[in-house]
């Protein structure tokens, strides 16, 4: 029978068709090597609530039918695999885990180029070094794991990685030199939340690629290496919460894409070096919690772009910078717990951008500048702690729209001034001062109160009815005065639910008199308060039984009064110096009451 030329010419076309969907077929199906590795990953995983490997199966084929991975179309050898615990399912955010450890088997996935094991909380054991022979990786996502031991030393051979995430875990030891040094094209670096000790290797400055560079929460030791000055790409650097010691390098200044700085919580020593005025990208700088001596250096006041500026706890001293007045972007100044001596510098009135000034905790004088009147963005004042002599707080505060005024322990005498009455201040501590005279009426109009701390004064007066306007407050420190009456206007005082119930009181020291408000636990203020301080008082009458079961409480002390009788039953474990030195009172935890 005879086969026409347009028959041979379909069947040719045909078996050309089938013989290139057969190659494509067999390009797709699963290399036996990576399906080994894979199965054996799978086998090592002891719980996987979430079946985040329920398609792992023997029937099936991992390049197509497995989810989480990925294969090169062409080779069929898988490229990606990714079984975060972390994820997004059908615009829900799941979060899961699995338990197991780490096969060996996968350091056999040749092709391999991103592997991302993150956030499944409970793989644990250590990484195996065959995971070295995974030459193509780009990308390896290990943290939020449990995985324990060092870094393996055969890293240094996946010189194609990119980003390195292996944070949140509880491995140790220190990271191998030639480690740092051969991951040339390395972008990022992340080892926070661990327990890595020994020193930061100089040949980190190898890593000339990396952009951001996470040390934090470890163990490191030892000095800032100088080659982290050649990390010219560098925009976040986190080595806080380790033992670093040392000065700071002046090379650091080099880094003119540095963005984010933080190396607070060590151990670093020696003065804040010139060239931090190279840090010309810097927007946040976290110093706080070291050792740090000297005075600030001028050429801080050459950052262009800083928005946060936190010195806090260092021993810092000398003078304030005149230059810091420059620094048009700042928000946030926070150099409390320093040796700062001298004035407040008048060009910190052109920072008009900064909405926190504490310099609370320091050795500063003089009066606060008034050009300060110009910050209309400011919104915490803390000046707390300073021999500033202030003795009246400058009525030109009142043109600010303070949130928060802290000005303890700074010499002020006289009464309240009238204008705080129509502020908007939130949080007002003036303890520590010589504040005298009566609590004003008016205080009642400050409502937006939620903190208010005036102890260790010698105002004299009772708590007016007023009082009870103060919906928001929730914590009140009055003690160490000479405040006399009784307690009704505090305890009875208004709430915005669940907003103006107090979380603690301290009224000690003072000479408030007559009994506790019998009905104190069905007063909407006291519902949720956890401390409870009226020692030192005039108190009478007997203990009611509502303070002792306000549900919240753990300290409460009604020492040193003149209360009597019974101390109701109770279940609060309350120590005996709760109720001591009240000549009338008896019942446990005191020696019982004599039978009449």
């Amino acid at each position: 029978m005879e086969i026409s030329i347009h028959s041979k010419t379909f069947l040719l076309s045909l078996l050309f068709i089938l013989s290139h969907l057969l190659s494509f077929l067999v390009s797709q199906a699963c290399h036996s090597v990576d399906r080994e590795a894979l199965l054996h990953f799978k086998h090592n995983i002891i719980s996987d609530p979430s079946k985040l490997l329920h398609s792992w199966s023997l029937s099936s084929d991992c390049c197509s039918a497995w989810e989480g991975v990925g294969c090169d179309p062409s080779s069929g050898r898988v490229v990606h695999l990714s079984r975060s615990g972390l994820f997004s399912d059908n615009d829900f955010i799941v979060d899961t885990y699995m338990s197991g450890t780490l096969s060996p088997f996968l350091g056999n996935l040749s092709s391999l180029q991103l592997l991302d094991l993150s956030n499944l909380k409970n793989l644990k054991g250590p990484i195996p070094p065959e995971f070295g022979k995974l030459s193509n990786l780009t990308h390896l996502f290990l943290y939020t794991n449990k995985l324990r031991g060092s870094v393996p030393w055969t890293f240094q051979y996946l010189f194609r990685l990119e980003k390195l995430y292996l944070g949140n875990n509880d491995m140790s030891g220190s990271v191998p030199n030639s480690v740092f040094g051969a991951l040339s094209s390395l972008l990022e670096l992340g080892l926070s939340g661990n327990r890595f000790s020994g020193p930061i290797s100089n040949s980190i400055g190898k890593l000339v690629l990396l952009t951001k560079l996470e040390l934090q929460g470890n163990k490191f030791s030892g000095r800032i290496p100088t080659s982290i000055g050649k990390l010219k790409s560098l925009t976040y650097l986190d080595l806080s919460q380790n033992r670093i010691s040392g000065r700071l390098p002046q090379s650091i200044g080099g880094l003119s894409r540095l963005v984010l700085l933080y190396l607070n919580h060590n151990k670093i020593t020696g003065a804040i070096p010139s060239s931090i005025s190279g840090l010309s990208s810097l927007r946040f700088c976290q110093l706080s919690e070291n050792k740090l001596r000297g005075t600030l250096p001028a050429s801080l006041g050459q950052l262009p772009k800083i928005e946060r500026l936190l010195l806090e706890n260092n021993k810092l001293s000398g003078k304030l910078p005149a230059t810091i007045g420059h620094l048009a972007t700042l928000t946030d100044i926070f150099f409390s717990k320093n040796r700062f001596s001298g004035k407040i510098p008048s060009s910190f009135g052109n920072l008009h951008n900064l909405q926190t000034l504490d310099l609370s905790r320091n050795r500063l004088s003089g009066q606060i500048p008034p050009q300060l009147e110009k910050l209309q963005r400011l919104q915490t004042l803390d000046l707390s702690s300073n021999p500033l002599r202030l003795v009246s707080i400058p009525s030109w505060l009142s043109k600010l729209k303070l949130f928060r005024l802290l000005l303890a322990k700074t010499g002020v005498k006289g009464q309240l001034p009238m204008w705080l009455s129509s502020s908007s201040i939130s949080i007002l501590d003036l303890s520590g001062n010589a504040l005298a005279g009566k609590l004003p009426h008016w205080i009642g109009n400050m409502t937006s109160l939620s903190f208010l701390n005036l102890s260790n004064n010698v105002f004299h007066s009772s708590i007016p009815i007023e009082f009870i306007n103060l919906s928001l407050l929730m914590d009140l420190d009055l003690h160490s005065n000479k405040f006399s009456g009784p307690l009704d206007s505090i305890f009875s005082k208004q709430t915005q639910d669940p907003l103006g119930q107090f979380n603690s009181i301290d009224l000690s020291n003072n000479m408030f008199t007559g009994p506790i408000d019998e009905h104190i636990g069905e007063r909407p203020a006291m519902a949720s308060i956890k401390s409870l301080i009226l020692s030192s008082n005039k108190l009478i009458g007997t203990v009611p039984k509502q303070v002792l079961d306000l549900k919240d409480l753990q300290e409460l002390d009604l020492s040193k009064n003149q209360l009597n009788g019974e101390i109701p039953p109770h279940k609060a474990n309350f120590p005996v110096s709760t109720f001591m030195d009240n000549p009338g009172l008896c019942g446990a935890p005191l020696p019982p009451c004599n039978p009449s």
